[in-house]
């Protein structure tokens, strides 16, 4: 029997990479935290705090950050990936570089890449060494970095091809406030994980015009279906879109104020245009990118996917908030359980 990982290299600082980080460091485990940002990597190592994407959470002393991948991954036992999605492929491929030999690698990043609409694992198997191919896993579900941070009780799900390493990372990861269900539909908890952040920008322009609960709530079952038609299309169990990966993260998306794309999503509907909300940002929205993948896979797969279809008019063509919903209300009658 292997060995339990003790030692965990954090690839990523934002809000969510170090809350991880926080999260195995105050378990008992060795984290290295590998930043981009060299102000981030002072912050974390001399004041125990991440001052530009987690500030206000005191982090373990124990914790260590470094801006070298080298330095990172030396002597770890397990890599968990938490890099925004437009920026993976080229921190995989200095990774690639940094790895002596394989390593089981936890993918923690909820997005697709924009240009090729790969999933996350599709581009670590790109620019990863094919030894590493099997033991890459998903970590997704309804998790706020902030309430990981505060020890709330969450719930979230590891999916992988090898059951056995799922089930020792999903020991490593568990505590008695942080749950973590095993799967083994990679490409589904994917799916939901990223597509979800696309409905919450939908969510937010819903709640920006004012148009009440009920607009919301149809507009998180339909999305719901939008993804179900996708996943089911690209080869992803439809049940995974039932549990934590899928309705579980798309409902706290949709509904959480702590939401980065929700809000994106109600400044839209309140007219703002989205270069000066993105001037004023400085954690990423990952469904802003999603979107043009998300409708790249939709033309792809020729999967029908309207609410997709109409937020990226809304994000590239400066097609009005309104206008979108109204053609989404006004489209022809349909029968709801046709989804599939």
């Amino acid at each position: 029997m292997p060995t339990m990982p003790n030692n965990i290299a954090v690839i990523g600082a934002g809000a969510w990479g170090t809350a991880l980080g926080k999260h195995l460091a105050e378990k008992g485990l060795t984290v290295c935290l590998w930043a981009y940002e060299h102000d981030v990597v002072e912050s974390i190592n001399t004041a125990h705090e991440n001052t530009i994407f987690l500030k206000g959470i005191t982090l373990p002393q124990s914790l260590t950050a470094t801006s070298s991948l080298v330095e990172a991954v030396k002597d770890c036992q397990g890599i968990l990936f938490a890099v925004p999605s437009h920026a993976a492929r080229s921190v995989l491929s200095e990774l690639a570089s940094s790895l002596t030999d394989a390593r089981p690698l936890v993918c923690a990043t909820k997005g697709i890449e924009e240009d090729s609409a790969k999933l996350m694992t599709q581009v670590m198997e790109d620019e990863l060494p094919t030894s590493m191919h099997r033991s890459l896993m998903v970590l997704s579900g309804p998790s706020f970095a902030s309430e990981l941070t505060l020890s709330r009780p969450t719930a979230v799900c590891l999916a992988g091809t090898d059951d056995a390493l799922v089930r020792r990372f999903q020991e490593v990861l568990m505590t008695p406030t942080f749950r973590v269900y095993a799967d083994r539909d990679v490409i589904g908890v994917q799916l939901g994980g990223a597509l979800k952040n696309v409905m919450a920008l939908a969510a937010g322009v819903i709640d920006g015009l004012d148009l009440g609960l009920n607009a919301r709530a149809a507009l998180i079952t339909r999305g719901l279906a939008e993804t179900i038609r996708l996943g089911v299309a690209m080869g992803a169990d439809p049940r995974t879109f039932y549990g934590l990966s899928g309705v579980g993260d798309l409902v706290l998306t949709c509904t959480g104020t702590l939401s980065r794309n929700h809000a994106v999503g109600v400044q839209l509907g309140r007219g703002e245009r989205l270069e000066r909300i993105l001037a004023g940002m400085q954690a990423v929205a990952e469904g802003i990118r999603t979107a043009r993948a998300a409708l790249t896979l939709a033309c792809r797969y020729r999967v029908d996917m309207p609410i997709i279809q109409e937020i990226n008019a809304v994000l590239y063509d400066n097609k009005s908030c309104q206008n979108a919903v109204s053609d989404l209300m006004e489209r022809d009658a349909k029968p709801e359980k046709g989804w599939i």
